[in-house]
């Protein structure tokens, strides 16, 4: 299959590509490297250098490449930034999506997934959460998704789209090659392995007094390679007009402090850690019930384990320790 991955040198998409590539699909990876790598980029991936909401860019892409399908990574993805600034995640998120699936239409191209996120579900009435609970965000991020979501179902139904919305919960770890490289750094592993590696002074946490066990927030971990993995089955599986919706997760929750004490048992070292108050439009809990990928795609979390997921960003930051610029 020929695909097109919007974001495709960034984290998630950078691995997912790779693993397209490996699969034997023929890739165009499109990222405008504002946030991304081109040293991420897999070499067996065509590079574009376009911003995915520049529709017509996208549509000469589209057309060189023959893209049969479209990955879509490319998006801000940051909870507090969004509530600082919300129209530029509306602009950068909701927009440019509507900019690039109105190239898709225009050319024909009828296979698409969207890389979601569990923050359309704001705080959950139960947890582990399943695909059918409802959408309320609480967070400007998570709603310039949701807008996303509901436009593909309008256009499943009108125009033939075939799509899977992939919601999934906290990305984390690395492969051999790549890793997590965002500047600022903000994910839960890496700023733990930066105090490691005594690069920042101390782990800021973000809130003791969630109702949850230890008072911090919990958080369903998935390794960057199961989550890869799930995009890929998603792709092969899907077809025009077809609607699906996955979470993609692990099923089990780790608090801040548990992934702390996993960080400080792979390392060996003492992290600091210092409160700060919560952070705006942050859940208490967030676990997947991940039940309907596991029977629609035959989908399962390879390295479920924490400290596994640990280790590999650990090693990984170790050999690239200026990141990509190493």
């Amino acid at each position: 299959m020929r695909i097109l991955v919007t974001g495709g040198a960034g984290y998630i998409g950078s691995v997912t590509a790779d693993a397209l590539v490996r699969r034997g699909h023929e890739v165009t990876v499109l990222d405008d490297l504002r946030s991304g790598h081109r040293d991420a980029v897999p070499s067996g991936a065509t590079f574009a250098l376009a911003d995915v909401a520049e529709r017509e860019a996208v549509g000469r892409v589209l057309e060189a490449s023959r893209a049969d399908a479209v990955m879509h990574f490319a998006a801000s993805s940051l909870v507090s930034e969004s509530m600082a600034r919300p129209m530029a995640y509306f602009a950068n998120n909701t927009g440019a999506s509507l900019a690039l699936l109105d190239a898709m239409v225009e050319h024909d191209v009828r296979r698409f997934v969207l890389s979601s996120t569990a923050a359309v579900y704001g705080t959950p009435d139960a947890v582990p959460i399943p695909e059918d609970a409802q959408v309320r965000p609480e967070s400007v991020y998570g709603e310039s998704k949701v807008l996303v979501e509901r436009t593909l179902a309008w256009l499943a139904r009108t125009a033939g789209l075939g799509y899977a919305a992939l919601r999934y919960f906290n990305a984390a770890g690395a492969t051999e090659a790549l890793g997590e490289d965002h500047r600022p750094e903000t994910h839960l592993v890496p700023l733990v392995l930066q105090v490691a590696r005594g690069e920042r002074e101390a782990l800021q946490l973000f809130g003791r007094d969630y109702p949850t066990p230890d008072g911090t927030a919990v958080r369903d971990y998935v390794h960057v390679s199961d989550l890869a993995h799930a995009h890929v089955l998603a792709i092969e599986a899907l077809r025009p007009g077809e609607a699906r919706t996955y979470n993609v997760g692990t099923g089990r929750g780790f608090s801040v402090l548990e992934v702390v004490e996993a960080c400080r048992a792979v390392t060996g070292l003492e992290i600091e850690v210092r409160d700060a108050p919560r952070r705006e439009g942050d859940p208490p809990r967030l676990v997947a019930d991940a039940r309907a990928i596991q029977e629609g795609l035959g989908w399962r979390a390879e390295i479920p384990d924490l400290h596994d997921i640990v280790a590999s960003a650990w090693r990984w930051h170790r050999s690239h320790p200026d990141g990509y610029a190493t």
